[in-house]
């Protein structure tokens, strides 16, 4: 699959099913794991399948004052309030206007807490053995908690914990 910029609302619902259909397994071999791959600049990074909750096109969102500047704002999604944080900038990356192939990836946390992610563009869903995934270097501030190795590239592995907890030093 391409960059998310290709993609049509046929592609989306390609991606759902695809999500949602785990490929079969040997005896005792371990289950692969379902990563959504997106872009940040030109890195890929990912996170858990099961966190992602749903990928939005992007829509007004309404600041909030006196956050940190990684906090967009909220938007409102089908009634529910959600807290927008942008990758691009907790990444300390330069600051870019969104792009048609920008998305709000909607993911939930352990603790029942909804947030939002800005991303330039979502990639695909991959699947990875275990085996594949590797420890970071516990570079880009921490919020990268492991690498997968695909191919020659390395997608990083997002902690969402680390993304959506709050910073007071901006």
């Amino acid at each position: 699959m391409t960059e998310a910029g290709a993609m049509s609302q046929g592609s989306w619902e390609q991606l759902g099913r695809q999500a949602s259909h785990p490929r079969e397994t040997g005896p005792g071999a371990e289950a692969p794991r379902q990563l959504l791959t997106f872009s940040v600049g030109e890195t890929p990074y990912a996170v858990p399948v099961e966190s992602v909750r749903e990928i939005v096109r992007i829509r007004p969102i309404t600041p909030i004052p006196r956050v940190t500047r990684d906090i967009r704002g909220v938007i409102s999604l089908r009634g529910e309030i959600i807290q927008v944080v942008d990758l691009r900038v907790r990444l300390r990356l330069p600051e870019t206007h969104s792009t048609r192939a920008s998305r709000i990836i909607v993911v939930h946390l352990d603790d029942g807490r909804l947030a939002g992610i800005l991303v330039d563009a979502v990639r695909e869903v991959l699947r990875v053995s275990g085996d594949a995934i590797g420890p970071s270097s516990g570079g880009e501030g921490g919020i990268v908690h492991s690498l997968c190795a695909r191919g020659e590239e390395f997608v990083s592995l997002v902690d969402l914990d680390k993304v959506l907890e709050v910073d007071d030093g901006d």
